[in-house]
């Protein structure tokens, strides 16, 4: 019986300290979870750009280009979206400060009237007091002089509030003003940047032109493009079962962990009740002892306001196991529950264009086409066919920059030929999400995008899966 006791003090202890710790371990857990998913990525694609070692100088010249080209084109982004913020303050400004020219002018008038209306019809208290007429209507005229006057403080009180309001306004449309040439400047040097990384990739292309274009006159090398790819992808689909299995244990431990709080949660009810029967039950027991002494009467006084005290304890501690409760559900993934659902028919294009290529057909360089390139303008929005994760954003020889996104049920999107990756590994995205730009990385002339679907580490045809 006593180690019963003890077990369950011991259990409530842990409740209580984990209730506390829940949120800050899951965070904890989360950062730690896609950093091993990073990491364990990032090996993998350095096992298998070691396979690559005949093109080693060349594709890292090339890579060095056009993740720059990306990087400087993210952040020209970035300075659009802050120079259209500071255009829309700045026309709030304007517009205020036109009110308050309105306002100004207005109150100006108001003055103006004021005074010549005082001076047409010649009233001061001199010549009131001097003219020696009725004590009675002199009188009147001082205390309507009194009021003109106390009226034209006022105005003169309000319209030197509008100038400082103008005032300002006028300062906080400098400082804008300010902080947009600033800006201005920073975009100058920014696109000058990224004209000088394109000027670099540029001379790469003209200086390995001559080594692609025998490369893609020789099917091996095709061959061991796509077996690199295939390798990769291998590789992350083995990653992404061993995460999906952690994630479908935590689902379980959490799962486990809210039915003990919800049990939990019950007992503690259960006591308050208890708690409460017991102070009415002193209460009722006062009430009956009340007519025959005083002493007793403050006695059950006592007893109710402790009953209640515990009961209130009892209570507070429930709310906040219910409070921690739904602050877990609330801070909950994105993440489905069950993971993400797949792939099914009708998907929308990532980018319009014109489709080259057939699947499985013969390629005019050697080797078949695995997926298909879809023509595009440079820096056209890529856009994800389905909800899921990314699990590879980085350069691979033969593809460009590349991304690819994990969408559950062991299907897979492949996005190369990238300008530049907006997104990271680990992002989850939704259906149409922006996550690229239409590049010619990889060795390309033409800009474009390559697209591939794959299922089980095979590739599917992609046409069969898109629909206009």
């Amino acid at each position: 019986m006593r180690l019963a006791c003890l077990g369950a003090a011991l259990c409530l202890a842990a409740a209580a300290a984990q209730a506390q710790t829940s949120l800050a371990d899951r965070q904890a857990a989360a950062h730690k979870e896609r950093a091993a998913l990073r990491a364990q990525i990032d090996d993998l694609r350095e096992r298998i750009e070691d396979t690559a070692s005949s093109q080693r100088d060349a594709s890292q010249a090339l890579k060095a280009s056009e993740q720059a080209i990306s990087d400087i084109s993210r952040r020209l982004d970035e300075f659009d979206r802050r120079r259209e913020s500071l255009a829309a303050s700045l026309r709030d400004l304007e517009t205020a400060i036109s009110g308050q020219t309105v306002e100004l002018d207005r109150q100006r008038e108001a003055l103006a009237r004021q005074l010549r209306a005082q001076y047409s019809s010649g009233l001061s208290p001199w010549t009131a007091l001097l003219s020696g007429e009725d004590p009675q209507r002199i009188g009147r005229e001082l205390a309507y002089l009194t009021y003109i006057s106390k009226a034209r403080t006022q105005a003169l009180e309000a319209l030197q509030r509008s100038l400082d309001k103008l005032a300002d306004l006028q300062a906080q449309t400098d400082a804008r003003h300010a902080e947009l040439e600033t800006l201005l400047a920073e975009t100058a040097e920014q696109k000058k940047a990224l004209e000088e990384q394109q000027d670099e990739r540029r001379r790469t292309l003209q200086r390995i032109q001559a080594e692609l274009q025998a490369q893609r006159g020789q099917a091996r090398e095709l061959k061991a493009r796509d077996t690199r790819l295939g390798d990769l992808i291998e590789g992350l689909d083995a990653e992404i079962a061993k995460a999906e299995a952690r994630r479908q244990a935590a689902l379980r431990a959490e799962a486990e962990r809210k039915a003990r709080e919800a049990r939990e949660a019950r007992e503690a009810a259960e006591r308050a009740r208890q708690v409460r029967e017991q102070a009415e039950q002193h209460m009722r027991e006062a009430k009956a002892r009340e007519d025959r002494e005083a002493q007793a009467r403050a006695q059950a006084e006592h007893d109710r306001a402790q009953a209640a005290e515990r009961a209130e304890a009892e209570r507070a501690q429930a709310e906040q196991t219910r409070q921690a409760a739904e602050a877990r559900r609330e801070s909950a993934e994105s993440v489905p529950a069950d993971g993400f659902p797949g792939l099914s028919k009708g998907l929308p294009y990532p980018v319009d264009g014109e489709a080259q290529g057939r699947f499985g057909a013969e390629r005019p360089d050697g080797g078949v086409w695995r997926g298909i390139v879809l023509r595009a303008a440079q820096g056209t929005d890529v856009r994800a066919v389905a909800a899921g994760r990314v699990v590879y954003a980085h350069w691979l020889s033969g593809f460009g920059n590349l991304l690819i996104i994990d969408h559950g049920r062991k299907y897979l999107s492949v996005y190369a030929y990238n300008q530049s990756l907006l997104r990271q590994v680990g992002d989850v995205v939704a259906r149409g999400d922006v996550v690229a730009r239409v590049g010619a990385t990889g060795g390309q002339v033409e800009p474009g995008l390559y697209f591939e679907l794959r299922h089980e580490g095979a590739p599917i045809n992609p046409q069969l899966w898109l629909a206009r």
